[in-house]
């Protein structure tokens, strides 16, 4: 009773492994197709299923092994010789020898048997070494005799494509729909001649048909689930096609991956964490290092700094320094920056991320971020810097950032820098009063002598800007000090005391309580009377 149940169990047809190759679930047709030929290695139609998943796996060593295995009772049995004429092929070996392997197979049935005349076909269009010219003659000998043409003009199609006959292959798989409505894979081929002319309109259409044809296509929703994460993003519905995907096909590695991508884009940091460190567990010192830095980006957006930290550490470790981006060194600034006492290391990685981007956006982010980080600390020389590259790429920068760039170049004491940036201001708002007022101040300081007088025609400008009668608070300042300085230059470069005293009385004019122009003009006043006197 045991032994015939055994026998029942695999009496089943090759339909289910077939499926799996249908559907591109190879890992389970070769699970289906290893576990078959134990039981029945005289299956010849299942050495060449076998051997076929093999080689769409590109495990061609494990095709050729498969071959070796088979009994020799079977060795001259048609669908082993078409297996041989494929693996031969996937070898590069000459392509009469191939060929002689599928001649041998035709041969042996009169070139009567569809399916060996399709599965001939079929492997040489597989192989990257195909001879597609002989696929085409293969498939259309067999629509002669074969009742299931849609699938033959699937293989047509997929001939053309290969030959580069674009239109030749559209009207094959164009013709295998209207054979057969229910043929995903057609519709999907459809979509790929678009896919590859970049025509998003008619390949989403394709693919859309196939599942329509098909609702457990698994290559098409993949399709779809790639145009919603690359070309319009759109995480939510890329994870809605990729679900499904998952839910059609062979469990894999890289279907893990993509999961923890989407569930980071779709900002479920939670869940991405999970998977990371899942696939951490799993993969160990293979995980590729991007599963560091997801799981350090999700746990930065979930406002744990320790843990965001440590994991990009490890990315950072483990990752090559060619593969590093701006974004990585700008993620690890951000989180030295929400950390105490760590203005230095914050710093490092900005100074990083200006060093990698390519993106001008980016860069006068870094600038600005720079700049601020220099100020908190008083280092006016890096502040100058970091405002001077910001106002040269920002496309949005102000008066404000220009003259913020002057200041720091004063406090720093560049004042040739000041001077230059002060009289851009200058020339860009003429009608403002802080770019004459400021260049006054440093060439007042270039000149610390008096003997060129620099200053005075950016002070001279300046009392012509302010209106006397509406003067603000700094106005009233900046003039009195101008006056001051005019006077000064007056009495004691050009000695000419009579105007030095002009602009004393001007001072008190609008401040008439002024100690020191009352004290400079009772002087001046003396030593011109003294002078007359004399």
């Amino acid at each position: 009773m045991i032994f015939i149940c055994w026998n029942l169990a695999w009496s089943q047809s090759l339909q289910e492994g077939k499926e799996a190759i249908y559907y591109r679930r190879y890992a389970s047709a070769e699970k289906f197709f290893s576990n078959y030929l134990r039981h029945h290695p005289s299956d010849a139609e299942a050495v060449l299923l076998l051997s076929k998943t093999y080689l769409l796996e590109n495990k061609i060593t494990l095709a050729y092994a498969t071959l070796k295995a088979t009994p020799g009772s079977i060795a001259e049995n048609p669908f082993v010789l078409v297996a041989k004429g494929a693996v031969c092929r996937a070898y590069n070996f000459s392509g009469d020898s191939c060929l002689h392997y599928f001649n041998q197979a035709i041969a042996a049935t009169k070139g009567k048997d569809p399916d060996i005349l399709k599965a001939a076909a079929e492997m040489e269009i597989i192989s990257k070494n195909g001879n597609m010219q002989f696929a085409l003659e293969l498939a259309e000998r067999a629509l002669k005799k074969s009742k299931q043409e849609a699938p033959l003009y699937v293989i047509m199609g997929s001939a053309y494509r290969r030959l580069m006959k674009g239109g030749e292959a559209f009207k094959a798989y164009t013709t295998a729909t209207y054979k057969d409505k229910g043929l995903a894979e057609a519709y999907y081929h459809l979509g790929e001649i678009f896919l590859s002319q970049e025509n998003p309109e008619m390949y989403l259409k394709y693919f859309t048909n196939a599942l329509d044809a098909d609702k457990n296509y698994g290559p098409a929703m993949y399709e779809l689930y790639s145009y919603y994460l690359y070309t319009k993003p759109d995480a939510e519905k890329a994870m809605q096609y990729f679900q499904s995907y998952m839910a059609v096909s062979d469990k894999n590695i890289r279907n893990e991956y993509a999961l923890t991508d989407l569930l980071y884009l779709t900002e479920n940091y939670e869940d991405a964490i999970k998977n990371a460190k899942k696939l951490i567990s799993i993969e160990k010192d293979s995980v590729q290092p991007r599963i560091y830095k997801l799981a350090g980006y999700s746990y930065a957006e979930s406002k744990d700094t320790a843990a965001a930290l440590d994991f990009m550490r490890k990315y950072f470790h483990f990752e090559k320094d060619s593969n590093l981006i701006a974004k990585d060194f700008e993620m690890m600034a951000l989180i030295f920056k929400s950390i105490p006492n760590c203005e230095d290391s914050t710093i490092k990685y900005y100074e990083h991320a200006t060093a990698l981007s390519k993106d001008s956006t980016l860069l006068v982010q870094y600038f600005k971020e720079l700049a601020a980080l220099a100020a908190a600390k008083k280092d006016f020389d890096s502040q100058a810097k970091w405002l001077g590259l910001y106002y040269s790429f920002s496309k949005n920068a102000s008066n404000v950032d220009l003259f913020n760039w002057g200041i720091s170049a004063f406090r720093s004491n560049d004042y040739s820098l000041a001077d230059s940036v002060f009289g851009l201001y200058t020339e860009k708002y003429p009608e403002q009063e802080f770019g004459f007022y400021w260049r006054a101040r440093t060439n007042a300081i270039i000149d610390s002598g008096m003997t060129a007088g620099l200053a005075i025609p950016y002070y001279t400008e300046l009392i012509e800007l302010i209106d006397p009668d509406s003067l603000s608070t700094t106005n009233k300042k900046w003039i009195i000090e101008a006056y001051g300085y005019m006077a000064a230059y007056e009495a004691n470069t050009n000695e000419n005391y009579d105007k030095a005293i002009e602009y004393f009385d001007k001072i008190l004019e609008i401040d008439p309580g002024n100690e020191n122009a009352k004290k400079y003009l009772s002087v001046l006043e003396a030593t011109v009377k003294k002078d007359e006197t004399n």
